[in-house]
């Protein structure tokens, strides 16, 4: 069942304040989007990967931090 806007506001209110401030960011990276999509009431599993490993223009190989 979604959530109702009215959630998403409390949700996303709370999140920027858990977040304000915060400056470890490669470190916090899996914690910071499992908690931002979780104020949509998704699981990150269900919209996104880390780190896929992709191909970059150079013809290196690359992680793309969070992916579809």
């Amino acid at each position: 069942m979604p959530i109702s806007w009215n959630e998403i506001r409390a949700r996303a209110a709370q999140f920027a304040q858990d977040w304000a401030g915060q400056g470890y960011e490669k470190g916090d990276t899996h914690t910071f989007y499992n908690e931002f999509f979780h104020v949509f009431g998704r699981r990150r599993r269900e919209v996104a990967v880390y780190e896929k490993k992709v191909n970059k223009l150079s013809g290196n190989r690359g992680l793309d931090p969070l992916r579809k």
